[in-house]
């Protein structure tokens, strides 16, 4: 199955798409990628999942990207004696580390981490930021706090904390559980919650031994002020717009997600954009303008995806989210308008031979009457820098290992596809690659590829060819060297 755009959707899995039958139809749908939320459901309900994709990969024999988002800690207050109570704008409240249930004036926060590091005029921001306190006093087991906007605080709700770096590791003891699981499950995508700085990254690399790629979630302030050392050290990266516009004004988020895809662009890393984009559709079969807009505008900015959670995950209309999003997608892009914002918004600094490759064979392929760009790659960065370039026409990625191939569905643009026959001859990766844009609907055998390649075979970074080249075999035993 060919897709007819280039942004890549991620489909979460959940409730509402719990076999075989939905997910083939979310596949065909539309979805790239499917996310597995380890926030929820046992180990045994994920490995069911992963199973199901897995055979829908093999029935559509199609490349199929799986993500395993982990949890991160989660900060939560204790429990009450009346289960809740209401607190007003003015009202006095204390967080404490007392296990006591609580009342309507003081509640048990536990965890030390963060009295630690409190300091007078931070916030505290409870049940997604509905209810927001300033602190006025705190000590190492206490914090005395005004409330500056009011509502029902209730058991176990969650707590945010924006105005300062927690000394609390990205990975929960449960984090590294589910990690090690999704590893050895075969995941290609780790997700990383509550990352604050470039060693939590770092951190999760070594766990993941190279079994998955890292792509960090943006999702707290210390992590937009510590983006670029975080950018350098992941693979790729969610902007989760839910907690960033509970810890942040919200106002402030459409411009950070502005410069934090831009910055993933530039450095040829996938970037997804995440959270509420069709919100409506957990209930309704319909989205609203505005969700639509804002599925678009993404679009428009270059993101590689465009994710839905609950949408797909636990709502009434999963199939018809991705329809959505595809349909959203193939108007947005087929947009004269589109093209001119990518290419204005396309800031590279090449300084490598391969940089100089993928962006010649880009102009070539927009200057004359080429059908695809077909790129030989072992790691991936091939692929990944070509498709930096946000060209006019295909990409066609080929590689001999799966892992590779999967992890590039998440990437924008860019057609996967496993070779099986070995290639240690430049002649007989053009013929590959010809066979491979006929097969798949880019091309005939009247029309031209550009070919990019890295000559000694099967080392990774060496791309240092480019060829175009005729999709007719005959034409090109007939006229390429050896």
């Amino acid at each position: 199955m060919r897709r007819l755009r280039n942004v890549k959707i991620v489909a979460t899995l959940g409730p509402s798409s719990n076999d075989y039958q939905t997910i083939r139809a979310l596949f065909e749908a539309g979805a790239d990628v499917f996310r597995l939320n380890m926030s929820h459901g046992s180990h045994a309900e994920q490995a069911a999942r992963h199973a199901l994709v897995r055979q829908v990969e093999r029935d559509v024999n199609r490349p199929v990207a799986i993500l395993a988002d982990l949890q991160g800690p989660k900060l939560r207050v204790g429990t009450f004696v009346a289960g809740a109570h209401d607190l007003t704008e003015g009202d006095r409240f204390r967080f404490d580390l007392d296990p006591a249930e609580g009342d309507g004036r003081r509640v048990c926060l536990p965890h030390p981490e963060i009295f630690a590091v409190l300091e007078p005029g931070a916030r505290l921001l409870v049940n997604d930021g509905k209810i927001r306190l300033t602190v006025d006093a705190c000590g190492r087991d206490f914090a005395d706090c005004t409330v500056t906007a009011g509502g029902t605080i209730s058991n176990r709700k969650g707590v945010n904390v924006p105005d300062v770096v927690l000394p609390l590791a990205a990975l929960s003891e449960k984090d590294r559980a589910d990690l090690e699981f999704a590893c050895e499950l075969g995941v290609d995508w780790l997700a990383l919650s509550f990352v604050q700085r470039v060693e939590d990254v770092r951190e999760a690399r070594d766990l993941a031994k190279g079994r998955a790629a890292i792509l960090s979630k943006i999702e707290k302030p210390a992590a937009v002020r510590a983006y670029p050392e975080i950018l350098a050290a992941s693979d790729g990266i969610m902007v989760a717009r839910g907690d960033l516009g509970v810890e942040l004004p919200v106002h402030s988020v459409p411009p950070i997600q502005k410069r934090l895809v831009r910055a993933a662009r530039t450095a040829a890393k996938p970037v997804i954009v995440a959270t509420q984009m069709l919100e409506s559709m957990i209930e309704s079969p319909m989205p609203t303008r505005a969700e639509v807009s804002d599925v678009a505008t993404a679009i428009y900015e270059g993101a590689d995806a465009v994710m839905l959670s609950a949408e797909s995950a636990a709502g009434q209309y999963p199939v018809e989210a991705v329809e959505t999003m595809d349909n959203v997608a193939k108007s947005v892009e087929s947009d004269p308008t589109y093209r001119e914002v990518i290419e204005a918004s396309r800031r590279v600094n090449r300084t490598t031979v391969a940089d100089g490759i993928v962006a010649a064979a880009r102009e070539i392929a927009e200057a004359t009457d080429i059908h695809a760009i077909c790129c030989f790659t072992q790691s991936g960065t091939t692929a990944s820098l070509v498709a930096r370039e946000r060209p006019s026409v295909p990409i066609i990625a080929l590689s001999p290992l799966l892992p590779t191939v999967r992890r590039l569905c998440l990437t924008w643009g860019v057609h996967c596809v496993q070779t099986t026959e070995p290639v240690d001859r430049f002649k007989m990766a053009v013929v590959n690659a010809a066979r491979a844009a006929r097969e798949y609907g880019f091309a005939t055998e009247k029309d031209q590829i550009v070919v990019t390649a890295g000559v000694p075979f099967n080392v990774k970074g060496t791309t240092n060819i480019l060829r175009v080249a005729p999709c007719d075999e005959r034409l090109i035993f007939r006229t390429d060297p050896e």
